[in-house]
């Protein structure tokens, strides 16, 4: 086959020489044009990415490595469009990755990636990713998505006014101004169609004015109207307000009309370079190699079908001169690495990286306050429209507590409402816990949204932990009054007012305190099944240790008691909310006076050495643990990746670029 191969190259080689020179040298002119626009004309500024002998390789679990990118160049210019084509599994998405410095820890990449002929990081503002999802908060308008990030990304320098107008206008710029009071909407509720917002999420990545903007799949899942709506306004915006934006997108395949938008085209086959160049000599570079594109075919499609090694060709029905789809790469390939275009490609590299320019400065943004503020108001909202993730909940707590409160109505004082005093609230405390985890799904949303931002740099894990805690109190004191209050006057609980008080704070500590315990499930398992999973077995366990079901006496000592028992959150709370009720009560059975003091200490093993407001100060500590958990783990898992790349790569062949935090975000 290899040999085959060969003799066909060379053989065609041979027999087209002179086919092949005519089309070099008029490449040449074409890429000369092309270069004069921007790399010879030193009045523009931006951002020239370059990328050199670029390998990308994951391991095979053999203690070897699998190549998903094999030794690429190219370079992206200011004021120009770059399309990233192929087929499926190319390593399109990887090498848009790669050059955003957004590659995972398990990859190991090697090479040169230089912006403005330098090796820097990619500064907070100066670059923007969009993602092929469009991870935006379902409840809020195009308005409303598009003003809270420009209150969060741009810098107080700038009023309150200033942020709207510059929000106003990208909306205007990407023709959203009449969706822009629509709710952006998902699975459960209809909002604005799939083109309008992806040009949501391109607003809210470009309201900085970035200089380099990557776009992973700008098309995907868009019929071919929207798709052209979509990519020509993001062609309009390379040069907009005075901005010289070098712009990077990885396609599948786009239309002639989308096609036509770009300037610059890397087409990719199994992660190796078939054709880099300018969009208007790739049909001469297939037509010079015997693979013309037919009249009435599309030549992006012509491009990806002849490089598609997916499905096996009939060789009846193959490629012209009965190649099949290998061979075809292969000659490609090897035609492309020693042409003429290749050492253009070569020498554009060095007249960019010649260029002296200045370093990217890192733009600023909203201060802490002003983060934490927004986001408030912003999870407020969301949370005030999401049904699922309080409301839904309130309703099934104000449904049982009706239960309760009839099943257990005026339970009396008498020996025999002992029992089902304990089990009334043993019960209102587990299911509140348990219904809590509800919520996971709605919280996990939130999550990719977070995520998403902060790896572009809005804002910081602080500001968003604090953001969503804030916010979430109104709600959680909401379902902490109305079912207790429903339950604690029906049943007729111990009257007293600091009574009543603490049952309704301890109702809702535990509440708060179990979202804080998702929240540590959620930075670890992003997954919402496995995540409700883990959570309800995590809450079972503390339940079941909590010294209700099994006595603290009873409780084996290894592993169960010593330390469970003492985590365990139900411990704290059975214990505060039994002393707030059988303290201080007098319980008569057969003319017999028995104190809720010697209650709690001999049927319910209570520990009586310290008062209930310690169980309650407990519970709290806890919650704030919790919380400040969630920051380690968010902060850690973003420490250890670039050590396990590392790791991965020595440091002497790792080349990277990536989006730098800025300082003022924790």
């Amino acid at each position: 086959m290899s040999s085959f191969l060969q003799l066909q190259a060379n053989d065609y080689e041979q027999d087209n020489s002179s086919k092949i020179l005519p089309t070099n040298v008029e490449f040449e002119s074409t890429f000369e044009v092309e270069a004069t626009k921007s790399v010879e004309n030193d009045k523009v500024e931006g951002i020239f990415l370059t990328w050199e002998d670029l390998w990308v390789t994951v391991s095979n679990g053999n203690n070897g490595r699998k190549p998903i990118l094999e030794g690429l160049k190219g370079y992206a210019k200011p004021g120009q469009l770059l399309a990233i084509m192929g087929p499926s599994g190319c390593g399109k998405s990887t090498l848009l990755d790669a050059l955003a410095g957004r590659l995972g820890s398990k990859t190991k990449q090697t090479g040169k990636i230089l912006i403005n002929g330098r090796k820097q990081a990619l500064a907070y503002g100066t670059s923007a990713y969009v993602t092929e999802d469009d991870t935006i908060l379902n409840t809020l308008t195009v308005r409303e998505a598009v003003y809270y990030s420009a209150q969060l990304q741009l810098p107080d320098s700038m009023s309150k006014l200033e942020k709207q107008e510059r929000a106003d206008f990208i909306i205007k710029e990407t023709g959203l101004q009449d969706s822009i009071n629509t709710r952006i909407g998902g699975w459960k509720s209809k909002g604005i169609s799939g083109g309008q917002k992806r040009r949501v999420s391109i607003c809210i990545e470009i309201l900085t004015h970035p200089r380099l903007l990557f776009l992973d799949e700008p098309t995907s899942g868009l019929d071919s109207a929207a798709s052209y709506h979509v990519m020509s306004r993001i062609s309009g915006l390379n040069k907009k307000d005075g901005i010289q934006m070098t712009i990077i997108a990885s396609i599948h395949q786009p239309s002639n009309e989308i096609f036509r938008l770009f300037h610059n085209l890397c087409l990719l086959s199994s992660g190796k370079t078939v054709y880099f160049g300018p969009v208007s000599a790739a049909d001469k570079f297939f037509s010079s190699n015997g693979f013309p594109c037919p009249s009435l075919q599309s030549p992006s499609d012509h491009f990806v079908k002849t490089i598609n090694n997916d499905f096996e060709q009939d060789p009846e029905k193959g490629l012209s001169g009965g190649l099949s789809t290998e061979e075809a790469i292969h000659i490609l390939v090897k035609s492309y690495d020693s042409s003429q275009i290749s050492h253009q490609v070569q020498k554009e590299l060095y007249q960019i990286k010649k260029r002296v320019l200045d370093t990217m400065e890192k733009k600023r943004h909203a201060d802490f306050l002003t983060q934490c503020l927004i986001l408030t108001r912003r999870s407020f909202v969301n949370m005030y429209r999401e049904a699922g993730y309080y409301w839904l909940r309130l309703l099934i707590y104000g449904a049982l507590a009706l239960s309760l409160g009839t099943m257990f109505f005026h339970i009396g004082s008498s020996s025999e409402s002992i029992q089902p005093r304990g089990s009334l609230l043993v019960f209102v405390v587990t299911f509140l816990t348990f219904i809590t985890v509800c919520g996971f799904p709605s919280f996990v949303e939130d999550m990719k949204v977070f995520e998403r931002e902060r790896l572009n740099g809005h804002y910081g894990v602080t500001a968003f932990t604090i953001g969503n805690t804030l916010s979430a109190i109104p709600f959680l004191l909401l379902m902490s009054l109305i079912p207790g209050t429903l339950v604690y006057y029906l049943v007729g609980l111990h009257q007293g007012h600091e009574q009543f008080v603490y049952f309704i704070s301890m109702l809702f500590i535990s509440v708060f305190l179990v979202e804080g315990l998702m929240m540590i499930v959620a930075s670890m398992v992003p997954n919402f099944l496995m995540g409700i999973i883990i959570g309800t077995g995590i809450l079972g366990v503390m339940m079941l240790d909590g010294g209700f079901y099994r006595l603290p006496s009873d409780i084996p000592k290894p592993f169960w008691k010593y330390p469970l028992h003492y985590i365990s959150l139900h411990k704290y709370a059975y214990q505060g909310l039994f002393k707030n009720e059988f303290q201080g009560l007098i319980f008569t059975s057969n003319q017999v006076i028995i104190s809720g003091e010697v209650i709690l200490k001999n049927l319910w093993q209570m520990e009586m050495n310290y008062s209930k407001w310690v169980d309650f100060t407990i519970l709290v500590g806890m919650a704030l643990v919790y919380r400040i958990m969630f920051l380690i783990i968010i902060k850690s898992f973003e420490k250890v990746k670039p050590i396990v790349a590392a790791i991965n790569c020595p440091q002497e062949i790792f080349r990277f670029t990536k989006v730098t935090r800025s300082s003022e975000i924790d």
